[in-house]
């Protein structure tokens, strides 16, 4: 019996010393990875920006519902604003970058990430674009809507619900844009842009 007992306090041990060497592991490894993981991020982010506005010299960033809003100025002209929005599609949530000009029209857009399928997903960050394209509209006219709900926008063959998401995200993002028009940049960061060639 004692000897029994004397293995399971050593396999109690055991199995403690081993659950604090894997948490350090794992703590060292996420120390290491959290770095490269949000500069690779910021990097997305930048270039999605650059993708959906004009040249700019300098931006502004501030949140407004939940949403980061860019405000891109060439030298002191507003240029344009770049709004980046998360919805939900079929398989899950996707992240956007949509661009809008002065006058709310769209320049622009740009899937960050989605949790459809490859297929489905290669579609979003196209369709909109060529097959039934969003850009130079205006969603303040309210027809930015896939056809089936009495909208002008041809959904993506046999996925209408992510269709619909993309949409439904798209003229949230132009609220949010159309709110920080008005709105002043209060609690705004001025961020210098050095890559002055735009692509």
């Amino acid at each position: 019996m004692k000897k029994v007992e004397s293995n399971f306090k050593g396999m109690t041990i055991s199995l403690t010393v081993i659950s604090l060497v894997v948490g350090g592991l794992l703590a060292f490894v996420n120390d290491i990875t959290a770095g490269p993981i949000k500069e690779s991020k910021q990097q997305n982010q930048s270039k999605a920006i650059k993708a959906v506005v004009p040249e700019f010299t300098y931006m502004e960033t501030d949140t407004i519902n939940e949403m980061i809003v860019f405000k891109c100025y060439n030298n002191d002209k507003l240029v344009g604003t770049a709004v980046n929005a998360v919805g939900k599609g079929f398989g899950g949530d996707f992240n956007i970058m949509v661009g809008f000009n002065t006058n709310g029209e769209i320049i622009n857009y740009t899937v960050l990430s989605h949790k459809e399928t490859p297929g489905l997903g290669s579609q979003m960050a196209e369709w909109f674009k060529k097959k039934s394209s969003i850009i130079g509209k205006s969603p303040k006219k309210g027809n930015l809507k896939v056809s089936k709900d009495g909208g002008d926008i041809d959904a993506i063959t046999a996925a209408t619900i992510t269709s619909r998401a993309f949409l439904n995200t798209i003229n949230e993002a132009y609220k949010t844009y159309n709110n920080g028009s008005h709105d002043g940049v209060s609690s705004a960061t001025s961020v210098e842009h050095h890559d002055k060639k735009h692509h």
